[in-house]
């Protein structure tokens, strides 16, 4: 189905040219660094924007760049192989970094201090000591960095915000949340940058956990983390049989595909947390709320898929009687998910507004991943402490 424009994403705001340094009516200049899977929804939702010309890309794999444009039908954009030469001889507005994940944040700097606005592609990064660089590296330049959260953007998603905000569900003091996939380790087609440690760095828990961990937190307003312990498993990935005809990929595998983690924030609140690329179960079960006032149930969704898996249900008192309000899911009208993420992002750029997705919210997530990866090495509960940017 062709999708609709909204009115409020459809254009950029009135802005005068000498805030945004773009010359009114002049397209914006877009570049990709990395063009692999995750570059085709980046492409897409930047074809349906008339204020758009993407001329430029690059990969480490001789001729992907080009077989890319070739196949999006993107004429006259010119293609390399070193994302730098290709920010030196391009004239640049932003880039969307759609590499793999261990190449997030040295591009991601480099495109900064080279006066360039930057889409990132989830996770942020791998290790909060690269959240903290490209963190400080935003700061230095003063360019727009926002993160590649698509899922909220969904209106249910920010109904959940409204509902935390509210005050319904009084105090909240303890959430279960996660969820994840039966069977599904990223592998398709024998690709392997997804599940080597050299590549990814980082499993389903830094894959999806983090759309997770951001669908409560954002709604709280991002708690401080102070504490977790954290768990995370490869049972799955590691066994041949897993993957059929392409037994070898076991051999590849170096992240995880499971994780848990119990996480302490200030302020009474405890979040119980599990995300799964693989396991024999159908859900890791619902988010489940608890507060002083009431409670939210979330259904969970099959492989998360960026919304939510029903209508959602509060539990609370009314005269003292014990009563359920059933919220019908909303549906997403007009522009879909990554194409606001992109819209979005295009519109900070031109009117030098503040991102979308901000690092100072991104970066607890960042720091709870990094936390529950290093508890799990450990084999017990750890700090979380974030430096200052």
């Amino acid at each position: 189905m062709e999708l609709i424009k909204d009115a409020d994403l459809d254009k950029f705001k009135e802005t005068e040219e000498a805030e945004s340094g773009i010359s009114a009516g002049r397209k914006l200049r877009i570049g990709f660094i990395g063009t692999g899977g995750i570059a085709r929804s980046h492409i897409k939702a930047y074809k349906l924007f008339d204020d758009v010309a993407v001329v430029a890309g690059a990969d480490l794999i001789p001729g992907k760049a080009a077989k890319f444009f070739e196949d999006w039908e993107i004429e006259g954009a010119h293609a390399y192989t070193d994302y730098r030469e290709m920010i030196e001889k391009e004239n640049l507005d932003a880039v969307s970094i759609c590499t793999y994940n261990r190449q997030h944040a040295e591009p991601t700097i480099y495109a900064m201090e080279h006066g360039l606005d930057v889409l990132l592609e989830k996770p942020f990064t791998v290790t909060l000591d690269e959240a903290v660089k490209v963190c400080r590296a935003e700061k230095a330049t003063g360019r727009i960095l926002s993160i590649g959260f698509q899922p909220r953007f969904d209106p249910n998603m920010q109904m959940i915000k409204k509902i935390f905000e509210s005050g319904v569900l009084g105090k909240i003091y303890y959430i279960q949340t996660g969820g994840g996939r039966r069977h599904g380790i990223p592998c398709g087609g024998g690709k392997d940058t997804f599940i080597r440690n050299d590549t990814a760095g980082v499993g389903a828990l830094g894959d999806i956990g983090c759309y997770s961990l951001d669908m409560v937190l954002n709604a709280l307003g991002y708690p401080k983390p102070l504490t977790v312990s954290g768990f995370k498993s490869s049972y799955f990935g590691k066994d041949p049989a897993y993957y059929g005809e392409r037994p070898e990929l076991a051999e590849k595998f170096g992240v995880d595909d499971f994780a848990a983690a119990f996480i302490r924030f200030e302020g009474d609140l405890t979040v119980d947390f599990r995300i799964s690329w693989a396991m024999n179960m159908d859900t890791s079960g619902d988010t489940i709320v608890l507060g002083t006032k009431g409670g939210l149930r979330i259904p969970s969704t099959e492989c998360w898929n960026g919304t939510v898996g029903g209508p959602m249900t509060i539990y609370h008192e009314v005269e003292g009687e014990q009563v359920e309000t059933v919220l019908p899911v909303l549906a997403l009208k007009g522009l879909g998910r990554v194409e606001r993420k992109v819209r979005s992002f295009l519109d900070a750029v031109i009117t030098r507004g503040s991102a979308p997705v901000p690092t100072s919210q991104i970066i607890i997530n960042q720091a709870i991943i990094d936390g529950i990866s290093r508890s799990a090495d450990l084999g017990h509960e750890v700090e979380i402490e974030i430096p200052e940017i």
